[in-house]
């Protein structure tokens, strides 16, 4: 679906341009987008790889197993109906970490993998289940400590201070995940009271 939204709003843009004259000022912008494109991805690839890189190290190290092993209480905690030793919780902590650092490109298959193992627990109904909600809220906001893809981003726009965001983003997305969970949560009760049945 997402993708017919996107060919429907490039046929209809150059459609529009061709109707006023303007496919000049349409051509320069896409070249310039696809430039953008190639120095942003390069950009991303850099700080990306350095950061993955360390996570590496950190895994060779046992330290993403300890912090796997600090954020495992927590995550039990939101997900009380997924066994400790499924193969969704570990996808969902790696998930966290991986977010945690702003690797969200690292973290997306974990995400998924995690909601296929979720929606097998949930016995691959079409409704949701409690804690495939409970994830997408949680990855959706996600504290982050470091935003590695924002700083790369301000890097390539020649920021005098690229890493000043590492803050306000600790502060905005710890704000953003209480109250993901805290909704999440809200309407999770809401819906007991009113003689749902607990998932």
């Amino acid at each position: 679906m997402v993708n017919v939204i996107w060919v429907m709003m490039a046929i209809i843009g150059i459609f529009f341009a061709m109707a006023h004259g303007t496919m000049d000022e349409v051509n320069e912008a896409v070249f310039k987008g696809a430039k953008e494109a190639v120095t942003i991805s390069i950009g991303m690839i850099s700080i990306l790889v350095f950061w993955l890189g360390l996570m590496r190290i950190a895994e060779e190290a046992g330290l993403l197993a300890k912090l796997s092993n600090l954020c495992k209480p927590f995550v039990r905690c939101l997900f009380p109906e997924v066994p400790a030793n499924h193969p969704a919780m570990g996808y969902i902590v790696s998930n966290m970490i991986a977010n945690m650092f702003g690797l969200g490109n690292a973290a997306t298959p974990m995400g998924i993998k995690a909601m296929e193992e979720l929606k097998k627990l949930n016995g691959y109904k079409d409704e949701a289940s409690r804690s495939m909600v409970t994830f997408l809220a949680i990855n959706t906001s996600s504290i982050t400590l470091i935003p590695a893809t924002v700083i790369s981003i301000r890097m390539t726009y020649g920021s005098a201070a690229p890493g000043d965001i590492i803050g306000t983003t600790l502060v905005a997305s710890t704000i953003s995940t209480i109250g993901a969970i805290f909704i999440d949560r809200y309407y999770y009760w809401k819906r007991v009271r009113k003689g749902g049945k607990r998932r």
